[in-house]
């Protein structure tokens, strides 16, 4: 069915969108909250709420997934997310901003683990890749919105920018009931049943090198906007703006690492490389922050929030393909898990190191993650076993897909 194929991703992407508005969109409320007394630092521990709402039930959502489909998680998550933004933007305080940001995030991560089996079950290891990397651009897509909408919504107050955030949740529930339908699942041996893809380091090690491109990832994307408001001069509107064109930009290198890894056959190689090009990238913008050049800096920047985006879909496609279809959603549940839990705590840590250093040299440090990546990503494997992988994928696929 390969126009079913296309209109379950399209609303998948729909989905994981409005999830990601709720679990990344946090940092553009970075400005009014400062506005409202609060620290940097203490504004980012409340941008990385979401963030933390979702360790505690991802893999939660990913076991609900591989036993109960993945239609019936998402329309859960999503409209459980958002109706706790809509009662969240009736009560006040910053406690209860921070309460409702956490069960907003707990909610909505099932998104991740749910869509990621969509495209595992309804397309083939020869489009995967391009698949998964649409499925990814949510995430930047996801922050752009919020990049647009928030800056200017949380000037009227932040009521009304949660209730944006949970009123998109709502229609996108509504849309995955109309048109997203669980793939049909090979019928599976009782005598045969697959044994833990954790048996071997390799998955370990994706999880760990895509963990450790979430921190550059998260630096970026946290204090993008308040370094272009401080540094720059930047009013916060027309900064959103740009940031949100960035955000497009790097919607389009996900999408182009997945189209390399399908025509090459590898995931883990681009996924290398490109960990590579981004620790060059905030090296260089490191240095021209440090030095004061600001139309260096800017460029740099703006190229940092493309690049830092681009390996996601290759990591995510490369743990589904190695985990099989009894395990994929597991096994996505902890490599979200893990991405977020280095994520949750990006926020407030680089928070306090540009608060005691300076943002040159937050950006420094940042440059540590993707080196250490390179090392970790587990390419020799890969070159192992991909003829076997594609192999086996091709025949999983085959009753999914008639």
């Amino acid at each position: 069915m390969p126009k079913q194929r296309w209109v379950v991703l399209v609303a998948g992407l729909v989905a994981v969108t409005a999830g990601c508005a709720v679990q990344y969109g946090a940092p553009f409320l970075i400005p009014a909250l400062r506005a409202d007394g609060l620290t940097l630092a203490q504004a980012g521990l409340l941008a990385g709420c979401p963030i933390a709402g979702l360790l505690v039930t991802l893999v939660a959502w990913g076991a609900a997934a591989d036993r109960y489909g993945e239609r019936l998680v998402l329309v859960s998550g999503l409209s459980l997310g958002g109706l706790a933004l809509l009662a969240g933007a009736r009560l006040h305080g910053m406690t209860a901003l921070a309460g409702t940001l956490l069960v907003a995030g707990a909610a909505t991560a099932a998104v991740h683990a749910a869509s990621g089996r969509l495209v595992l079950g309804w397309f083939g290891a020869d489009e995967r890749g391009v698949a998964m990397a649409i499925r990814q651009c949510a995430q930047p897509l996801g922050v752009a919105l919020a990049a647009l909408a928030l800056p200017t919504l949380a000037h009227r107050g932040l009521p009304v920018a949660l209730a944006a955030l949970g009123g998109g949740c709502l229609a996108a529930t509504a849309l995955v009931l109309a048109l997203v339908r669980d793939p049909a699942r090979p019928a599976s041996d009782g005598a045969r049943r697959p044994g833990s893809p954790y048996r071997t380091p390799t998955l370990w090690r994706i999880h760990g090198a895509s963990s450790l491109l979430v921190v550059p990832q998260f630096v970026v994307a946290t204090f993008a906007l308040v370094y272009l408001i401080d540094v720059q001069g930047w009013a916060a509107v027309p900064a959103g703006r740009l940031l949100a064109a960035a955000q497009l930009g790097g919607a389009a290198t996900r999408i182009a690492a997945g189209y390399w890894s399908d025509r090459v056959g590898s995931r883990l190689r681009p996924m290398r490389l490109l960990a590579v090009a981004t620790g060059a990238v905030l090296a260089a913008l490191a240095v021209a922050t440090l030095a004061d050049w600001r139309v260096p800096a800017l460029l740099a920047l703006l190229l940092a929030t493309m690049l830092a985006v681009s390996t996601n879909g290759l990591a995510f496609t490369a743990v589904a393909e190695r985990a099989g279809s009894a395990w994929a959603g597991r096994a996505l549940g902890v490599q979200n898990t893990a991405q977020n839990a280095l994520a949750a705590a990006t926020p407030p840590v680089f928070g306090l190191l540009i608060g005691a250093a300076s943002y040159g040299g937050g950006f420094a440090v940042a440059v540590l993650f993707p080196a250490l990546a390179c090392l970790l990503v587990p390419v020799g494997t890969e070159r192992l076993n991909r003829a076997g992988d594609l192999l086996s994928d091709r025949r999983a696929a085959l009753p999914e897909r008639q």
